[in-house]
């Protein structure tokens, strides 16, 4: 598909969203915000840089202090929703910043909003730099480029070696180990679970549903498919659904009092999360420091080596910014030169998108010092982690997976059954903002 038609399968009006999203900061007026453009900037390019990341500015002060023509100014964001819903209201009003810290999943409202632009001529030489599932969150599925990846949360299994050790088990190497697994740990020691399914973390189920091979939503020429429901997505649900009902997997939250209990207290014995799920370990569990280990996440079948995303974020440049070959040229800059990507990895304490950064990684985590391959293995994941093309309104399918799971483990439903809900309450809400949707 052409990259200028993805602007007709996109292009409706937001009003309803965008009415509800606040800004703590004043709308310049439009003539204010267009005067820069009428006349030629008079010094060197300025922009700026909405970001959540940490030590940004130490980053940038790198960049500037070697870039006199280009100087780039960070405005620190909160980031998740809230910092998504003010660059859209930032958008519309027309005083959008020159560039934007992305999350994938939300690139697809931006897109929508015509409030990021399309890179692909400034960035048809890094294309390289990535692997295909990461280059695909910042494409749709199309020949359009809408930002540059900066981090990646490619999934693995972090379990506990000293009492897998201690029971006798060994590391799944599939799914169906693992549930034997859980099987013969809840009969070792019944106040012990291998592992929970959280109904509050619909982050973690998108990436487990990537693993097997979902694909939620693609472009079909004006419209979009949407496909939530679709067969991989149901077999992760049933699986996990089974276990909890079985009574091996328990049901507990992440992130809750009561997980970190389990997992400081040696009672929960798994997470399947993401590269970035030690400096959490840390924080939470700081008594089992050295006791835990890394692996590739369970396969659905024997010799496969696939993984899922749960997080990163990409970095995009505003289409209404005066200075779009000036913003590309330091995103590219940011998150494809050597010399940056270890500042991002040093002070921004980030998993980069690019390979090379990856692969130059080499002391493990403070947390993870008895593992000392851990970054070789998350390279090896990352290799072979798939991503999906999300839609534009992933905030109610996210809202409607913890709905329907909070209610599928109350009333003892099918779990299957909550993904059809989160199918049937996406489509209504894209319908009803004005997409077309192919049948």
């Amino acid at each position: 598909m052409r990259a200028n038609r993805l602007g007709a399968v996109l292009a409706v009006a937001l009003t309803a969203t965008l009415a509800s999203c606040g800004s703590s900061e004043p709308a310049e007026s439009t003539e204010a915000a267009q005067s820069p453009a009428a006349s030629a900037p008079q010094g060197p390019v300025k922009l700026t840089y909405w970001t959540w990341a940490p030590n940004m500015d130490k980053i940038v002060a790198v960049w500037n202090q070697a870039h006199p023509d280009i100087q780039v100014t960070v405005s620190k964001q909160a980031g998740g929703d809230d910092a998504a819903a003010k660059f859209l209201t930032a958008a519309k009003a027309g005083n959008p910043p020159d560039l934007v810290q992305a999350e994938y999943q939300h690139l697809p409202s931006f897109i929508a909003a015509d409030a990021v632009a399309d890179l692909k001529a400034e960035t048809a030489a890094i294309k390289g730099e990535f692997t295909e599932g990461l280059w695909g969150l910042v494409t749709l599925g199309t020949d359009a480029v809408y930002a540059v990846p900066q981090d990646s949360g490619p999934m693995m299994l972090f379990y506990r070696k000293d009492l897998f050790d201690k029971y006798g088990i060994e590391v799944p190497k599939t799914w169906q180990e693992y549930g034997d697994a859980a099987r013969t740990l809840r009969k070792k020691d019944p106040k012990a679970y291998l592992g929970t399914f959280s109904s509050k973390d619909p982050g973690a189920f998108t990436g487990l549903a990537q693993q097997a091979g979902a694909q939620w939503w693609s472009i079909s020429g004006e419209s979009w498919k949407v496909n939530v429901a679709d067969e991989p997505t149901k077999k992760v649900a049933d699986y996990w659904g089974a276990l909890v009902k079985e009574g091996v997997i328990d049901d507990m939250p992440f992130f809750t009092p009561e997980w970190n209990k389990a997992l400081n207290d040696g009672k929960l014995l798994t997470w399947p999360s993401a590269v970035w799920a030690p400096g959490v370990l840390s924080s939470n569990a700081p008594k089992a420091k050295g006791k835990w280990a890394v692996a590739p996440l369970p396969q659905w079948n024997a010799g496969e080596s696939f993984s899922g995303f749960w997080g990163g974020s990409s970095v995009a440049v505003a289409t209404k910014s005066p200075n779009k070959a000036a913003a590309a040229q330091f995103t590219t800059w940011l998150n494809t030169d050597p010399a940056a990507l270890d500042l991002l990895v040093k002070e921004a304490a980030i998993y980069p998108a690019a390979t090379k950064a990856q692969a130059s990684l080499s002391q493990a985590p403070e947390y993870f010092a008895n593992q000392p391959d851990f970054w070789q293995q998350a390279a090896a994941v990352s290799a072979g982690a798939r991503g999906f093309t999300f839609g534009p309104n992933v905030g109610v399918t996210y809202n409607a997976f913890k709905d329907g799971f909070d209610k599928a483990l109350q009333n003892k439903s099918s779990f299957s059954e909550a993904v059809q809900g989160m199918q049937d309450a996406t489509v209504a809400d894209m319908r009803k903002s004005g997409f077309t949707i192919a049948s």
